[in-house]
C-alpha cells in the first residue's frame, strides 16, 4: 500500500508540472480514499484482485475530492501506479484515459464500469 506521505508528494509533483493549487482539502477524506483498496471484513479482502484495488482507488480519490485541486489527476495516477507495481498498465488513447476519468468525476460510472474498463484497456508487463 502506499503511504499517505507519498501520496502528497506524488500530488505535489502533478500540480508542479500541470499547475492547478496544492493543498488538501479534507485529509480524512484522503486517508480514506488510499485505505479504501485494502480494507477486509471478516478477515478477508473487500476488493481481492488487483484490478478491484485499482478502481476503488481511482474512485476514491476522485469522488471524495481530499484535494484542493488536481483529483482527477492524482486518481489516475495512483490507478497506474497500483497497476504498475503489480506489472500491468493501462493502454488507452488520451482521449479514453479523458472520458474515463471525467465519467467518473461527474458520477456517471458505477464501480463495476470503472473495473470494466480497466480491464478492457489492461496490459500485462511481464
Amino acid at each position: 500500500m502506499i503511504s499517505l506521505a507519498q501520496v502528497i508528494r506524488i500530488h505535489e509533483i502533478l500540480i508542479d508540472k500541470f499547475g492547478g493549487s496544492k493543498g488538501i482539502r479534507d485529509q480524512g477524506l484522503l486517508e480514506s480514499a488510499i485505505q479504501r483498496p485494502f480494507q477486509t471484513f471478516d478477515q478477508k479482502l473487500l476488493y481481492p484482485s488487483v484490478v478491484d484495488q485499482a478502481a476503488a482507488l481511482i474512485e476514491s480519490l476522485i469522488t471524495n475530492h481530499p484535494f484542493q485541486d488536481g483529483n482527477k489527476r492524482i486518481g489516475y495516477t495512483m490507478m497506474r501506479l497500483h497497476l504498475m507495481m503489480n506489472h500491468m498498465d493501462i493502454e488507452a488513447t488520451e482521449d479514453e484515459k479523458y472520458d474515463f476519468v471525467i465519467k467518473i468525476a461527474s458520477g456517471d460510472s458505477s464501480f463495476d464500469e470503472i473495473k470494466k474498463w480497466i480491464n478492457d484497456k489492461l496490459k500485462n508487463e511481464g
